[in-house]
């Protein structure tokens, strides 16, 4: 399947020749280790791929005890995999170095050099665990890889020609026609259900069978666990907690993450570290509260109050009903004929985060309680920037009938406050001053 992270990976290899190794950064199946292959095969002349989930004694003998001379080194090692390395026309690939951090420590030298190009691939990667006793290498350039986009998601079923056309329509402010927007926006829908995971995307495409993409999502949920109870040791019950608990927390009206679901007695600063682990993991993407999004976004989040999304819609649609059989969740019926009622909102609200995460934006939201005076309540569901300005955005439903708290926070904060924008399932318009947006459109914020 094609993926944007390719053309990313073709800019290192022009922009860096040699002078740093690249690292894939992403949740488990998203799709690294595939991308990773196909890049070393149509982009050298040849390559050698060391999966360190399941490596031979041999290779990691080798980087334990030998590396200190590297032409010996390099000669094991083509010899080993019987590949022959040409200079700079050859890449080497660490596949799951997280599961040997002495591979990594290695880069610098191996960058140094200079004979070959080095690409890493990981999950879990920033974990203490995987990172302790070892010097990271400043050679090392990131690349945080995602679930599949809703045009890579187009891509894999044969459409290179929607996005496109919805991007102009962004630019240009001009809505897309009703008939054109009920296509796309059943596609979205399906999108939605089935997520970017590229196992559950195959799944799902081959007969369009949201059935067996579930079991897809399934396998991958329990996977997820599994990471838990291994890289999690020592507080994996309390992110256990916070990671099951996620649906919930989300079908409330005010989505943010409420620990007194879990424990009353429980505090922040003892499940904090269970939040950063998910978040490190990249399975959710942790949004947090601008107390003064005059001053700033990061310079004033209040990391105590948050909202935890899932990365990936179509995993928190299963988990959702991870305790049924697929038959009786009700969000795939739900989402396909647009009868979400307000709580299964959460699942909208859930797709525009993944987007704008996807966009490169932190996640901020604005929340100010004031029971006594109720004009002074303020739920903004999330903040972005924009040429230095502050845009709300809130997520509504077809039929919404106001939209009071983006009223108040404009005149709260208007000279900081740039464009406001409605998601909502309808095209795009614009009303009372405020730019309504088709949920799709989330991907050119």
């Amino acid at each position: 399947m094609k993926r944007k992270i390719y053309d990313r990976l073709l800019d290192w290899k022009r922009n860096s020749a040699g002078k740093t190794a690249v690292l894939i950064d992403g949740a488990r199946r998203v799709g690294k280790s595939y991308v990773a292959n196909l890049f070393a095969k149509q982009e050298y002349r040849s390559y050698i791929i060391i999966d360190f989930g399941n490596a031979p004694k041999e290779i990691l003998d080798l980087f334990m005890n030998e590396s200190f001379d590297l032409e010996f080194f390099f000669a094991k090692l083509s010899s080993f995999y019987s590949v022959k390395l040409y200079d700079r026309d050859s890449l080497i690939v660490f596949d799951e170095v997280q599961q040997f951090p002495r591979a990594r420590q290695l880069v610098k030298y191996l960058v140094a050099d200079g004979r070959y190009d080095y690409l890493e691939t990981g999950s879990l990667i920033r974990l203490k665990k995987n990172t302790q006793d070892i010097i990271i290498p400043s050679e090392e350039e990131h690349i945080e890889m995602f679930p599949m986009d809703f045009e890579e998601f187009l891509w894999a079923s044969g459409d290179e020609v929607t996005v496109p056309l919805i991007r102009k329509c962004f630019a240009e402010k001009q809505p897309l026609g009703q008939a054109v927007h009920r296509k796309i926006m059943n596609d979205f829908r399906q999108y939605i259900l089935v997520g970017g995971m590229p196992q559950s995307v195959l799944a799902y495409l081959d007969g369009k069978n949201f059935a067996a993409s579930d079991a897809a999502k399934r396998r991958i949920l329990h996977l997820y666990r599994d990471d838990i109870s291994k890289f999690a040791s020592g507080y994996e019950e309390k992110v256990y907690a916070v990671f099951d608990e996620i649906p919930g927390q989300l079908s409330k009206k005010e989505k943010k993450y409420t620990l007194a679901s879990i424990d009353k007695n429980a505090r922040f600063r003892s499940y904090e570290d269970s939040f950063i682990w998910l978040n490190e993991a990249m399975v959710v993407n942790l949004c947090f509260n601008s107390l003064d999004p005059n001053v700033g976004l990061a310079l004033t989040s209040d990391h105590a109050t948050q909202k935890c999304y899932m990365a990936d819609t179509g995993l928190l649609v299963t988990l959702a009903f991870m305790d049924k059989s697929y038959a009786e969740n009700e969000f795939y019926k739900a989402v396909l004929f647009d009868k979400l009622n307000i709580n299964e909102g959460m699942i909208m609200e859930n797709i525009v985060a993944q987007m704008l995460r996807m966009n490169g934006h932190k996640l901020y939201f604005y929340s100010r309680s004031d029971a006594s005076h109720r004009e002074n309540h303020i739920e903004i569901d999330f903040l972005i920037t924009e040429n230095r300005k502050i845009c709300p955005i809130e997520v509504k439903s077809a039929d919404y009938r106001s939209h009071a708290s983006l009223d108040k926070f404009q005149k709260k904060f208007s000279s900081k406050t740039g464009e406001p924008y409605i998601l909502y399932p309808k095209d795009l318009m614009r009303k009372n001053d405020i730019w309504h947006l088709p949920l799709y459109m989330a991907m050119c914020l």
